[in-house]
């Protein structure tokens, strides 16, 4: 008997989840509450490790696809001092396929393929234990039950509720984000500045991260500890206030590092939220999370890398494991539960470095990590 699965969510964790079960004959139902694939921006660009996220796609049959639209180059990591000293300058060699990226949005049109995504369906409630199953309420009024509803809603996920009482804490740090368009052609003395791949400073309790996306499109991000209504007087909807006061926050920095702001578009503001860093739950039949709606943990290159093997081991023993479909979960979240704990340690442990009282803090992090 084919059992009635629902993933919520279509997301990197969702999409594998999905994609792996259709490669092994399963139906799934992809339920997502935006109207279209397009309806938001995708996001910026993802860099997928070889023993993650590429080991999720090479379990979904797509590896060769995603090293073909990937950017090894990408890779490449550039820091500098708050004077715009260079102080590291690491490039991939040209095999080097450890970690290459690729942007969000051809990651999720390669996921996506031959999946029948229900857009437009936006959950809101879901409540285990009925006669039925697992009953699933829609912002539309309509209701549907399966046998396993599979939460890939993200940080303020919908699903959580029914297995965990847990809820996203701040974590003192704040993103905002901006972005520069066909910056080799339009400005590029940043194109020469930011590189093939990242270019990152430093300073006391504040980072500049500008970040290569395919298409000459490049992301930029001021990380600084402030209050949660640090904005209190501030207009975020007002472009030009939020970048005088952000040049305020960064003055005395390079020029070319904060021409970085001067060039920005758009202002978006991202409070940097986590999950206690062992969350686990009771088990609850019927119901299980992934990535971030399990273990949401600061933006240091894991989340999307363990939320795309975990759809893809979870899907893997759904379909190839014990033919008790609760087992096969109940063995996939302990699993989670261990490996989840200890990147959301190391990560936690990185933001404090990242964004510190001391900038040198995170050069010795660079070096742990990727020496020069």
């Amino acid at each position: 008997m084919t059992h009635r699965i629902a993933v919520v969510g279509s997301g990197p964790a969702g999409l594998t989840f999905a994609r792996v079960l259709h490669r092994h004959g399963y139906p799934v139902a992809v339920l997502e509450r935006d109207p279209a694939p397009d309806a938001r921006p995708p996001g910026g660009t993802l860099d997928l490790h070889e023993g993650l996220g590429q080991l999720a796609l090479d379990k979904a049959g797509l590896l060769a696809e995603f090293q073909a639209l990937s950017r090894p180059e990408g890779q490449a990591m550039r820091i500098l001092d708050t004077d715009g000293t260079v102080l590291r300058d690491w490039r991939p060699r040209p095999e080097e396929q450890a970690n290459p990226e690729i942007d969000r949005g051809q990651l999720r049109d390669l996921l996506l393929g031959p999946l029948d995504v229900q857009w437009g369906r936006s959950v809101t409630q879901v409540v285990p234990g009925t006669r039925d199953g697992v009953l699933v309420h829609f912002a539309d009024g309509r209701q549907e039950t399966f046998d396993l509803v599979v939460g890939a809603d993200g940080a303020w996920s919908r699903v959580r509720p029914a297995v965990s009482s847990a809820t996203p804490h701040y974590t003192g740090v704040t993103y905002v984000e901006t972005s520069l368009d066909d910056i080799d052609t339009r400005h590029p003395d940043l194109a020469r500045l930011v590189g093939d791949g990242s270019v990152a400073v430093y300073g006391v309790n504040r980072a500049l991260v500008a970040q290569r996306n395919s298409g000459g499109h490049v992301k930029v991000y001021a990380q600084f500890r402030a209050p949660l209504d640090w904005h209190t007087n501030l207009d975020l909807a007002d472009v030009e206030a939020v970048r005088s006061s952000l040049l305020a926050l960064f003055d005395g920095w390079a020029a070319p590092v904060l021409d970085l702001l001067r060039h920005g578009t758009a202002f978006v503001h991202r409070p940097l939220y986590v999950l206690p860093v062992s969350h686990t739950w009771t088990h609850v039949f019927g119901v299980t999370l992934l990535g971030d709606a399990a273990h949401l943990m600061p933006p240091l290159g894991a989340g999307a890398n363990l939320a795309m093997l975990e759809g893809a081991e979870l899907a893997e023993s759904i379909a190839t494991g014990p033919e008790d479909l609760d087992e096969a979960v109940r063995a996939f979240e302990e699993q989670m539960w261990a490996r989840a704990s200890r990147w959301a340690k190391i990560t936690t442990a990185g933001l404090e470095r990242l964004v510190s009282p001391d900038p040198s803090e995170a050069l010795a992090l660079f070096d742990e990590v990727q020496p020069s």
